[in-house]
């Protein structure tokens, strides 16, 4: 079975105000469940990131959002692609996505990476460590995470994190804890930890460059024991399944101009068109042998956009 989450990277919406930005959320993740898709995604992120708008633009704390969200639905899986290692100390980001998966009765993912933006991460008073140290980070909390989702009492002495005694119950309520998955593609430190550690990978780029990623975290999982069919593997590409060509034009040059990009960019990046353009794209991904994909929508899209994509999305690949 083709999986497919949804991700909001964008809160920007011009006709609702503050205090009913939740209320559209909401609308947008329960048209997600309701149409087929199977995840609902959110970034970590404090400030927005700049190949989606400005910093200023409006951005909300992915787990106090994702702990509403469950409240409002019942069914689609819910996770922040990705947290970065640096925001929070393990343990503690442990505890936050075992509440996570309690709350929304074993939904819970942790989407974890090595983190990348500086800008933020300065501007909120965070130590920026060496890209090195980040990993080394990531390594620890990664095992913390795992240890603390499948034992009531973790303890661990890491390169840089540590935990002694730390409780952690209840328990999460999925059977071995939340799944745990990796963002990035670095093939060298990244690929070699999904390997190690990851039920999930999610990566980026156009099908050739997903193919080969797969070669190598293949290469990756024989050198630790592992069967690759053992992760769920995907990338994230922003859709727009459109009613016409005209329209899809339309779109396609919308997002070119957002992020300063030509159309030889466009086929790592954007899935847009008629659906039967849709499906053709997304699968070739799936023909490169993911397990599925995540998609953004564009800025201030409505719930009836994401139920517009959903259902070519399952008319083509199955409920």
């Amino acid at each position: 079975m083709t999986r497919f989450g949804l991700q909001l990277p964008s809160f920007t919406f011009p006709d609702v105000p503050d205090d009913h930005l939740f209320e559209r959320v909401a609308e947008i993740a329960q048209a997600a469940e309701g149409s087929g898709f199977d995840s609902f995604w959110v970034m970590d992120h404090y400030h927005q990131i700049r190949n989606i708008g400005p910093p200023s633009d409006p951005m909300l704390e992915a787990y106090t959002l994702l702990g509403a969200v469950a409240g409002r639905t019942s069914r689609i899986e819910l996770g922040a692609m990705v947290t970065g290692v640096t925001y929070r100390n393990p343990a503690f980001l442990a505890k936050v996505v075992t509440t996570l998966d309690i709350v929304s009765m074993g939904r819970a993912i942790l989407g974890i990476g090595a983190a990348w933006n500086e800008e933020e991460s300065l501007a909120y008073g965070y130590e920026w460590p060496s890209t090195a140290e980040r990993f080394e980070r990531l390594e620890d909390a990664l095992q913390i995470c795992r240890a603390m989702f499948t034992q009531p009492r973790s303890s661990f002495q890491g390169t840089r994190h540590h935990v002694d005694g730390a409780f952690n119950v209840p328990q999460p309520v999925r059977p071995g804890g939340p799944k745990i998955l990796i963002g990035g593609g670095g093939e060298k430190k990244t690929l070699r930890l999904v390997a190690r550690y990851a039920d999930m990978w999610n990566g980026f780029g156009d099908p050739d460059t997903i193919r080969h990623k797969l070669d190598v975290l293949t290469d990756h999982c024989l050198d630790v024991g592992r069967d690759l069919a053992e992760i769920v593997n995907s990338c994230l590409e922003t859709t727009a399944a459109t009613e016409s060509q005209e329209e899809a034009k339309v779109r396609r040059d919308e997002f070119k101009r957002r992020r300063g990009v030509d159309d030889s960019m466009l086929p790592s990046m954007l899935i847009c068109g008629v659906p039967e353009e849709v499906g053709d794209a997304v699968q070739a991904f799936v023909d490169a042998g993911l397990d599925g994909l995540i998609f953004n929508m564009r800025a201030g899209s409505s719930p009836e956009d994401v139920e517009r994509a959903g259902r070519v999305l399952s008319e083509r690949f199955g409920p």
